[in-house]
């Protein structure tokens, strides 16, 4: 019988993707392998990507590290931007804060590195605090990190005439976002748990369940990623870059595009 309800309880926990998988698994997120739609978030340190095999593996969408702060370009930025986008996999480009630079100075870097690309996924804003950096290891209080934030989200949207995503981990949502900027999509790192045990209140679009993942194209980890919903949901937020949940309220604010 324990073999039997072993069994029953692999095959009602389904893996959508076998050929991509976790070199440290964590049981408190068996539910991400679930969604069906996953992708992938990258920058310099998985090194040369092949393209192909990471789009044959079904990765539907990636998230690209393309500037942090106001002076530093990811050095494979460009190389993955293309490569992403000769192989259809819709790409995205992301920013990460540097908390001792203005808004204004990161975001006239960004825009002046980031290609405003129509056909590209919304771009993403990371705010995370910078804990390791030898440079700037200091919090903002909440109030000024939620102007800065404010600032470089609305940037971004007069940029590229998408509504921005934000990216966070748990401490940083906890001690600055918690209650804050409903309005905007949001990408939340839980490595142990899901998302709704970890972030009070919080409606998430994409969550971030390994830092350890391995995908068919990708030389060792990879961050993987799901997407909240159904595949009718993803072509909607595909062709319309608004969070399906959010459609009717934002598109009156003329928010949502139409491709």
């Amino acid at each position: 019988m324990a073999v039997l309800a072993g069994l029953a309880a692999c095959s009602s926990n389904p893996d959508l993707y076998p050929t991509k998988g976790d070199a440290k698994p964590h049981p408190g997120v068996a539910k991400a392998k679930q969604h069906p739609i996953q992708g992938i978030d990258i920058s310099k340190w998985q090194g040369p990507v092949d393209w192909a095999s990471v789009r044959s593996a079904g990765t539907q969408f990636v998230f690209i590290k393309a500037t942090e702060g106001g002076d530093h370009v990811d050095e494979r930025f460009r190389a993955n931007w293309d490569g992403a986008g000769a192989a259809g996999i819709p790409r995205g480009a992301y920013h990460f804060v540097f908390w001792c630079r203005s808004a204004r100075e990161q975001m006239d870097w960004f825009k002046r590195n980031v290609p405003n690309d129509p056909s590209a996924l919304p771009p993403v804003l990371d705010v995370e605090w910078n804990g390791h950096s030898q440079t700037c290891p200091r919090k903002l209080p909440k109030e000024q990190a939620l102007a800065m934030i404010t600032e470089m989200l609305h940037e971004m949207e007069r940029y590229t005439g998408k509504r921005p995503i934000i990216y966070t981990d748990i401490t940083f949502h906890k001690d600055v976002l918690e209650g804050e900027l409903p309005d905007y999509p949001h990408w939340l790192r839980s490595t142990a748990a899901e998302p709704e045990q970890r972030f009070s209140n919080r409606k998430w679009m994409l969550w971030q369940f390994t830092s350890t993942g391995r995908v068919p194209g990708v030389r060792g980890d990879v961050d993987r990623n799901a997407f909240y919903g159904t595949p009718s949901d993803w072509a909607s937020f595909l062709s319309t870059d608004c969070d399906p949940r959010d459609h009717k309220r934002l598109s009156t604010l003329g928010v949502c595009t139409d491709k």
